[in-house]
């Protein structure tokens, strides 16, 4: 391994550098018998050997030695193998890739005319437009250089952001290297002459491949693989990540049956995680009750740093921090900024600017800058509230130190007492390298279904050929014979309760027995709606006769009337009318304004987390309070001794409660929110089997609450209905037991509105087409109700089910948990008054029955009389200030505060983002 480079040979773009690790290779025959490139023809021998010599020349020229991590990997691209490369952010994966690529593919100019560019050759796959930009400009850094050395490769862009004029010129002739989105390769396929312009790809690249692996979008990239490896048996695949911990598993996820290389870089770069801590921790905490209390040192954190990331879990809570950012340091507008994924794309691509030539000081971001953009001058980052989990955090910490050398550092930044945990568990986790899994859907029929008619538009298919295609996969290798023929059936006649509609004529078969698209205008329609992505319809915001800001979710827009006002993009907007799906607003001043709210906003505390966060409990149970975080929320935890317990790893904390509301339970299993919703629905079910009777919950990433008007003997019922199911038909017994306690109809139509959609049911329009929210859902719910009557075996209905317990309700996460409890011992205590654990779970109930001034009050008086008993004289700061922390308890979907008008005049306006 070399020295470390000093940091001024380092240039502004993505994964440069050196970088050094361990690897593990296994030889194996070419792939489809072909000649490995490293073994040149006679005549090719001069060529490999001047564009390693230009390669090799570039890369000194900046001052950097390559880690042998680098070196592994263009070792094996050379030998014709597939694999994967997981290193350290910032660590040089790109170069690692891309240089191998060149080295193999590359040839050296003739001393002729000028020859062409040679056809498209290598895919470089990205789960972001805005990272599809950003690598494109790192590939093009080596090719400039090694111009006068080799035939000169183009390269260029294709996704959503790609101009008219740019999409025009590459369906006459794509580049060489092409950076592109699952979605745009989809659409690739679905050319006519896809063979003939796919087929001569040599190698295939998916960058950041975690973020795709465990959604459809990476079903979607599977796919679309084994078709590519079906036109060229010696495809090359290599994928890249940084924050994966299971890395075998998701390695043949991406190359399916092929054998591969992983090639592992231990870079030596220096990771800081600490916490932001507050003056005084609060013992008896509710959701998001530190609110803005901690701007005040944020401000000083920012103030101290030269380029700072300010990373929110939801696009409601970075309005919040902006805007209040903004109000205590006014100087600071035009240098500090907001970046989420609804915002304008000139906006964002204004902030990102800004943050590469690092004019900006702060910007306040959601997961919509989580992935690999490089911005250089970023110095730390801030995050604001729990990570939720371990490769989260590592992700947002890479932003910052985006190069090899140095130091990545992340602050955790609570928003509850009881998170200050989880900055000493995610360190923890960290340094005992415990990072979560992500897994590949299993035979999601919605993303097979679309896939029929792109591979039919695209050439058109053999059923029998496409199925062995198709079972090559990781996701479709268990698909039965059964499900390829429904699936068949529903393209080409949408089932036996649309066989009399031709719309749903997708794909039928020729005299030839290959199966097409028979109608152009299906075609259209179809390629207008490839994807896997779905959102709840969204509207644009606008201003009157100017530029348009951005997007919110129709449904926040629909509650309001004109005159209304809404913080959106860091301005205060007042709405003037509604008109072709687009929401016509101007400068408002000084009034009360709602904030929007974006479904999919709560994520539960990760599996790895949460166990890490237990054992930090166990530490503090043993009075070892080694971390500063520990030493700051110990009067909490102390309390929460004393009157109760602390869970630990083999025991399974359970409190009882009565008050004049009825019969309360705590339970603690530590199995974040949707598990515990799950959990709790579970239990209250199971109990009303023994005497009806009807619950109350409430959950958070901790436990839940059960809480019944009439007493309820838990000592005795508990044990009983936290019983694992035992037996051969234990996980169907489960499943009946989740389904029927809770309301999962709804849910699963909920579920099929998504699915109806990628399948192709739906038809979302054509572009500038205005389609409403109520619109689609009517669609989908007159779909739902027709497969219910008149196809109840119709599979989709099925997956809906299927989705609804995999991933809403995590029913093998739940499984898990009930196992896990039933080896512990269950510690239940009775209580006299609420503990430090129970009380925010009691608030969240207090959110559903009560107006935010009812709960102010309520949360007031009860902190003032825990305090006392617990022999302080803390209060909760009054009722207005209460108030002023409801919303940041509130980060998920649902209603917001109905928009007020407020006369009063201003005092102070709000300051725009950047101009428009």
């Amino acid at each position: 391994m070399t020295d470390p480079v000093d940091p001024e040979f380092l240039p502004p773009l993505p994964g440069e550098g050196r970088g050094g690790g361990k690897r593990r290779i296994e030889d194996r025959l070419p792939v489809g018998g072909r000649v490995p490139p490293s073994q040149p023809s006679p005549s090719g021998g001069r060529s490999k050997t001047a564009v390693k010599a230009a390669l090799d020349e570039w890369f000194a020229g900046r001052g950097w030695k390559p880690f042998k991590f680098q070196r592994d990997v263009w070792k094996a691209i050379a030998q014709g193998k597939s694999g994967m490369l997981h290193a350290t952010t910032g660590a040089g994966k790109t170069y690692a890739v891309w240089l191998g690529a060149l080295q193999v593919f590359s040839q050296a100019r003739k001393e002729t005319a000028r020859p062409a560019a040679p056809p498209l050759t290598l895919l470089w796959l990205t789960p972001m437009r805005a990272l599809a930009a950003d690598t494109l400009r790192a590939l093009k850094q080596p090719l400039e250089a090694l111009g006068a050395e080799v035939h000169p490769w183009s390269a260029g862009a294709r996704s959503g952001d790609t101009s008219s004029a740019e999409r025009t010129a590459q369906n006459e002739r794509l580049p060489t290297v092409l950076v592109t989105t699952p979605e745009s390769l989809s659409l690739l396929l679905a050319r006519a002459d896809a063979s003939e312009v796919l087929g001569r790809v040599k190698m295939v690249v998916v960058d950041e491949w975690h973020e795709l692996l465990g959604n459809k979008r990476g079903v979607q990239v599977q796919l679309a693989l084994a078709r590519l490896r079906r036109w060229n048996a010696g495809l090359a695949v290599w994928g890249m990540s940084a924050t994966l911990g299971n890395l075998q598993e998701a390695m043949r996820a991406l190359l399916g049956d092929e054998e591969g290389v992983l090639v592992q870089g231990a870079v030596p770069k220096k990771l800081v995680v600490d916490s932001l801590l507050p003056g005084r921790a609060e013992r008896f905490p509710w959701g998001g009750h530190l609110g803005l209390t901690m701007l005040p040192q944020v401000l000083d954190e920012i103030a101290a740093s030269s380029t700072t990331l300010v990373f929110t879990n939801t696009r409601s809570q970075s309005e919040i921090w902006y805007q209040a950012m903004l109000e205590a340091r006014p100087e600071w507008a035009g240098t500090i900024a907001l970046h989420h994924g609804s915002l304008d794309r000139a906006v964002r691509e204004w902030v990102e600017l800004g943050l590469k030539s690092g004019e900006l000081k702060a910007v306040v971001c959601t997961s919509s800058l989580d992935l690999g953009v490089d911005f250089l001058p970023v110095e730390r980052v801030l995050q604001i509230g729990s990570p939720k989990g371990v490769a989260r955090l590592l992700q947002r910490a890479g932003r910052s130190g985006h190069a090899p050398g140095r130091p990545s550092r992340i602050t955790l930044v609570p928003t509850h007492s009881i998170e200050m945990v989880e900055g000493a568990a995610a360190r923890a986790a960290i340094a005992a390298g415990h990072i979560e899994a992500r897994h590949t859907p299993v035979q999601p029929l919605d993303v097979l279904v679309q896939h029929l008619v792109t591979v039919a538009l695209g050439g058109g298919f053999v059923p029998d050929d496409l199925y062995a295609e198709v079972r090559g996969t990781a996701a479709y290798a268990g698909l039965s014979r059964e499900s390829w023929e429904w699936c068949l059936s529903f393209v080409s006649q949408g089932g036996p309760s649309l066989a009399a509609y031709p719309d749903y004529r997708r794909a039928v078969p020729d005299a030839e027995g290959v199966w097409r698209v028979p109608d152009a205008r299906l075609a259209r329609r179809h390629r207008m709606n490839i994807g896997t992505i779905v959102s709840d319809a969204s509207m644009a915001v606008q201003y009157m006769g100017g530029a348009k800001i951005g997007s919110v979710e129709e449904g926040f827009v629909a509650r309001m009337k004109p005159g209304d006002c809404f913080l959106f993009g860091g301005r205060l907007l007042e709405l003037v009318r509604i008109h072709d799906m687009t929401a016509w607003v101007r400068r408002a001043t000084g009034k009360r304004a709602a904030v929007p709210r974006w479904n999919g906003g709560r994520m539960p505390l990760s599996t790895t987390l949460a166990d890490a966060v237990v054992q930090q409990l166990a530490l503090a149970g043993e009075g070892r309070y080694d971390s500063p975080e520990l030493q700051c929320v110990r009067p909490l935890l102390e309390i929460q001794q004393q009157w109760s317990a602390l869970p630990t790893p083999q025991t399974l904390l359970a409190e009882t409660l009565t008050t004049r509301e009825g019969s309360h339970l705590f339970l603690y299993p530590f199995a974040g929110r949707h598990v515990h919703m799950g959990l709790a629905s579970l239990l209250a079910w199971r109990v009303a089997q023994h005497d009806a009777r009807t619950f109350s919950i409430a959950v958070n990433d901790y436990g839940f609450e059960l809480l019944s008007a009439v007493p309820v003997d838990w000592p005795a019922l508990l044990p009983q209905v936290l019983r694992l199911p035992q037996g051969d038909d234990a996980h169907a017994e489960l499943l009946h037991e989740v389904l029927a306690s809770l309301n999962a109809g709804e849910l699963a139509q909920r579920r099929f509105r998504e699915i109806a959609r990628v399948s192709g049911l739906i038809f979302q329009g054509y572009p500038g087409e205005k389609r409403s929210n109520r619109q689609l859902q009517a669609s989908s719910s007159l779909f739902w109700e027709v497969f219910r009557k008149y196809d109840p075996a119709n599979k989709l209905l099925l997956q809906a089910e299927q989705e609804l317990l995999a991933q809403e309700l995590e029913i093998g996460r739940l499984r898990a948990s009930l196992a896990r409890m039933a080896t512990q011992q269950l510690v239940l205590k009775p209580l006299e008054r609420p503990t430090p654990f129970s009380f925010p779970l009691m608030v969240e109930l207090f959110r559903e029955k009560l107006s935010n001034e009812n709960v102010a009050d309520r949360i007031a008086r009860m902190v003032e009389q825990l305090e006392k008993a617990a022999g302080g004289v803390v209060t909760a700061g009054g009722i207005e200030r209460v108030k002023s922390t409801l919303a940041f308890g509130q980060e998920g979907p649902g209603k917001p505060p109905a928009p007020q008008r407020q006369r009063r005049p201003p005092s102070r306006r709000s300051r725009p983002l950047p101009p428009l």
